[in-house]
């Protein structure tokens, strides 16, 4: 692979939305599927709609996130999926331990939330989950994609580091050019073994201003890729249409004349 040539960095996956990114040594892709656990988990702030027999996508503010509850970065998650356990430390020291595949489990964690969290909630926070749903800002079964090369644009255009899991991203990439993957949207692309179809850009919400490190809002990025390029959006959503085990420097194939 020529340094130059279009090629995946990082991958990662966020098993309960809102909480930390894992990342992960490869990804095996299923067509019409996320990335395994990817977002299979999420925490309702107080009463929800969200129906585990009858599974549907609902808009984010149902849940606890980043673009109200800047605060959950403060916390540092590990999740294990054999068996589905979820642990919290805070400040290196294990605060919250617990099975979400069981209702013990389940409370423990949320017994944490009520207090850590008591003054961004709505009522009891409620782990919620079913089989085969994914959590995502989108109704699509789908990857998330971001460029290096345009977080450097905005590095630039900002004067400071931007730390690309401030995107949430799922694929990492880098050696395309910057915003080249706008290019992308309703064509398919190959990324190693696998084949995807880019059907969207991202539109960026106020989680973004979150440092995921620090968990303190100090930056606006919407407003200010709207002030730069007219548009508030960063990162593309691609569908899964031949599936593959993908691992970092596997290489990027754009669409042909992109």
């Amino acid at each position: 692979m020529s340094t130059n040539e279009p090629h995946v960095t990082a991958l990662y996956r966020y098993p309960v939305k809102g909480l930390t990114p894992e990342r992960l040594d490869d990804v095996a892709l299923t067509p019409g599927q996320t990335v395994p656990y990817d977002r299979a988990y999420a925490i309702e702030n107080g009463p929800g709609r969200f129906n585990p027999d009858e599974p549907k996508h609902l808009p984010k503010i149902n849940f606890l996130m980043l673009m109200r509850n800047e605060r959950l970065a403060t916390l540092e998650t590990h999740f294990d999926t054999e068996t589905e356990t979820l642990t919290i430390l805070r400040a290196g020291k294990q605060v919250a331990r617990g099975q979400l595949s069981t209702k013990l489990g389940r409370n423990m964690i949320e017994q944490f939330l009520a207090a850590y969290m008591k003054s961004d909630l709505r009522g009891a926070p409620h782990i919620v989950q079913a089989p085969g749903h994914s959590f995502s800002d989108v109704a699509k079964k789908c990857v998330h994609i971001v460029n290096l090369a345009s977080v450097r644009e905005l590095e630039r255009i900002s004067g400071r580091k931007v730390d690309p899991l401030r995107f949430r991203p799922n694929i990492i990439i880098d050696g395309a050019e910057p915003w080249s993957e706008f290019q992308w949207v309703d064509k398919d692309i190959g990324v190693g073994p696998a084949k995807l179809h880019v059907f969207t850009r991202t539109e960026r919400c106020d989680a973004t201003n979150v440092d995921p490190s620090t968990a303190q809002r100090d930056m606006s990025i919407p407003a200010l890729l709207l002030r730069t390029y007219g548009h508030t959006d960063f990162g593309i959503y691609a569908t899964v249409k031949g599936g593959g085990t993908l691992s970092p420097g596997h290489v990027v194939r754009p669409p042909a004349n992109s």
